[in-house]
C-alpha cells in the first residue's frame, strides 16, 4: 500500500498570503506532523502553478512527506512530486495511471459509493470523501453524510480520507465511519499557529481513525 498510517493529509489553500508567509505556514504544518500535503491552486498560471509546487516540495522534502499536486498531471511530473489528487471533472485515473506509472500515487475524489468503486477499480490509491461540513475554500462542494462515508469504507480497500469543513472542533463526527484520516483546509491554512494545530489535529485525528 503506497499510503500507509498517514492520518493528517493538508490540502493547501493560498488566500491572500504573501508567497513567504504561504510557505511558511506550510513549513510550520510539516513541523508539526501533516502526513500528506496537496497543493491546490486554482487561479494561477502554469509557470507560477511550477514554481509553487518547486518551493513547496523543497518543504516537504525535507520532512519526507509525499507532496500531491491537485489536477496537473505536468506540473506533478515537472517538480517530481509524488502523485496527484484528480476531482470528478479531472482526467480520468486510469489515464492519469498511463501517464504517471505504477509507482505514481494517484488520489480521486468521491461523494458516492459508485464514485468510489469507479475510481477503485480504475487504480486510484486512496479516496477523498466529502463535503462532510460546508467548506468556505473556493471549489464546488457537494455535502456527503457520515454514513455514506462509513459505507465507502466499508466497500472498498484502499485508505479513505473525510474532507469537507472538517477541523479540531467537530472531527470527532467522522468516527463511526472508520476513515484512515482527515483532510483539512482552513483548520491549518487559516491557523494562528500552523504548527500547534497541526499538532492538535494530528492527535485528534489518530483517536477518531483508532
Amino acid at each position: 500500500m503506497k499510503i500507509s498510517n498517514r492520518p493528517l493529509y493538508l490540502v493547501t489553500d493560498a488566500l491572500n498570503y504573501s508567497e513567504a508567509e504561504f510557505l511558511r505556514i506550510i513549513d510550520e504544518a510539516c513541523q508539526g506532523g501533516v502526513d500528506l500535503v496537496q497543493l491546490r491552486e486554482k487561479e494561477l498560471t502554469s509557470l507560477q502553478y511550477f514554481q509553487r509546487a518547486y518551493a513547496v516540495k523543497q518543504i516537504t522534502d525535507k520532512y519526507q512527506i509525499p507532496l500531491l499536486i491537485d489536477d496537473r498531471l505536468d506540473i506533478a511530473q515537472a517538480v517530481k512530486a509524488a502523485g496527484v489528487h484528480l476531482g470528478q471533472k479531472d482526467l480520468p485515473v486510469e489515464a492519469a495511471r498511463q501517464i504517471l506509472g505504477p509507482d505514481a500515487i494517484i488520489g480521486a475524489t468521491a461523494k458516492t459509493l459508485e464514485q468510489a468503486r469507479s475510481a477503485v477499480e480504475q487504480g486510484a490509491d486512496y479516496l477523498g470523501v466529502g463535503a462532510i461540513f460546508p467548506t468556505t475554500t473556493h471549489v464546488e462542494t457537494v455535502r456527503t453524510s457520515v454514513d455514506t462515508l462509513k459505507a465507502i469504507k466499508q466497500t472498498v480497500d484502499i485508505p479513505v480520507y473525510a474532507i469537507g469543513g472538517l477541523n479540531a472542533a467537530n472531527v470527532e463526527t467522522v468516527k463511526p465511519a472508520g476513515v484512515d484520516g482527515v483532510a483539512v483546509v482552513s483548520a491549518i491554512m487559516k491557523a494562528n499557529a500552523p504548527l500547534t494545530a497541526a499538532q492538535r489535529l494530528r492527535q485528534q485525528i489518530i483517536a477518531v481513525t483508532q
